[in-house]
């Protein structure tokens, strides 16, 4: 049986929310983004007006000011975000339990087997109910498999369904840049077209021994989904794994300038990544560190730990690591974050001579009560003393730091 996948994307999350709630902004341009007297003075989204004015997520709010003299800037509620994703994700459940969040506003779905309706009438009828039942619109891509489904509702935009089908895909997908893939970032692109690669069309007819020799075996794994072969399933909505990675990341209300002003930061987002994963019961195999200086310009760096953890000190120790290996203070830093992945369930361990899981199980059983000490009296009842150091550069706290991806499209 065809399998039938839908990808839905929330179109402009954020600012389509703020427009909903404050109906006279509708036909004004709006833009989502951070205060600029704190410094998280960049657009996270706009609404479809300001989209004529070429905004883009990231840009710094002066700019589009200059470019869009008329913009309204509305700093982010992500309580009430987290409220509207629900709702949608409520509508959804109502077709399928085969449900695969990938952040706030998107999900994939698989409705295969349903014999009464084929997946492009149930795309519309959840097009049609999200908008009459909850304010939004959705685009809204169908296909076989989740690359192409995504790739579709990506194709039209706002309020659209999409289908691309076995017949039709090299006609709507090969045309398309390379960086239109999702697994392909800015660098994986760069290095494709230096090599005369630029379409998707171009990557699934490359010789496959030449991309896994430029790209490794993710070359051969990029070709696969360019040729429509992914199979990789839709997960269960309560399944666990469906979590890729979890990060925080914070634009600060002054400038870093050495390394003990980075390690207060990455600190509080370290505290806040690991209980996290203590409260799904998982343990990450990799911390990934993302730096942006004062110029924007920006790096990440990742590295594989010796064994999974959901310790904070682990965490922030190999993100230090991973900074002063990699960046020599050219100049002041503007924002950084922390993530982990690569996840494994908690399960017990075997001991070993040199002490390191009985130091390691010791912590942990340490962080799980502050977390309920914290759940009980309130965030900053105790705290490390690395955050004290400097109240102001930490008193940004965890629940101000982007938990989710912290861009909407």
């Amino acid at each position: 049986m065809e399998k039938q996948i839908l990808h839905i994307d929330c179109n402009k999350f954020y600012a389509s929310v703020e427009c909903f709630l404050h109906p006279e902004l509708r036909d004004k341009p709006v833009a989502v983004g951070g205060s600029e007297k704190e410094r998280h003075g960049i657009i996270l989204t706009k609404n479809e007006i300001a989209a004529k004015y070429n905004l883009y997520a990231g840009e710094p709010i002066w700019q589009a000011k200059q470019k869009c003299p008329d913009l309204i800037v509305v700093e982010p509620n992500f309580p009430v975000y987290m409220e509207f994703s629900k709702r949608v994700k409520g509508v959804l459940e109502s077709y399928t339990d085969l449900i695969e969040p990938f952040g706030l506003d998107e999900s994939w779905i698989d409705v295969t087997g349903d014999w009464s309706r084929t997946g492009a009438e149930i795309a519309d009828q959840i097009r049609k109910r999200i908008k009459n039942e909850i304010g939004i619109t959705v685009s809204i891509g169908v296909s076989f498999n989740k690359t192409f489904a995504k790739l579709g509702s990506d194709y039209k935009k706002p309020d659209a369904v999409t289908i691309i089908s076995r017949s039709n895909f090299k006609e709507i997908v090969w045309p398309l840049p390379c960086r239109n893939l999702l697994m392909i970032g800015r660098s994986t692109s760069k290095k494709l077209a230096g090599y005369g690669i630029y379409t998707i069309g171009e990557l699934a007819n490359t010789d496959t021994n030449f991309l896994r020799n430029i790209l490794g075996k993710n070359g051969e794994t990029l070709q696969h989904c360019a040729r429509g072969l992914d199979t990789s399933p839709v997960m269960h909505k309560d399944f666990a794994n469906n979590i890729k990675s979890i990060g925080n990341s914070v634009t600060t209300h002054r400038d870093m300038v050495n390394n003990e002003d980075i390690k207060i930061v990455f600190t509080v987002l370290a505290e806040s990544v690991a209980q996290r994963m203590r409260e799904h019961h998982l343990k990450a195999s990799t911390v990934a560190i993302s730096i942006r200086t004062k110029s924007l310009d920006s790096f990440t760096r990742q590295c594989r730990l010796s064994a999974p953890t959901n310790v904070s000190n682990e965490i922030v120790k190999e993100a230090m690591i991973l900074f002063k290996n990699n960046y020599s203070w050219n100049e002041p830093v503007r924002s950084i974050g922390v993530s982990v992945t690569n996840f494994d369930f908690e399960t017990a361990v075997q001991f070993d001579f040199s002490g390191s899981v009985q130091k390691r199980e010791k912590l942990e059983r340490l962080e799980n009560a502050v977390d309920r000490l914290r759940k009980k009296y309130g965030e900053n009842c105790i705290q490390k003393a690395t955050v004290l150091q400097d109240k102001k550069l930490s008193r940004f706290g965890t629940a101000t730091a982007s938990s989710f991806h912290p861009f909407s499209s």
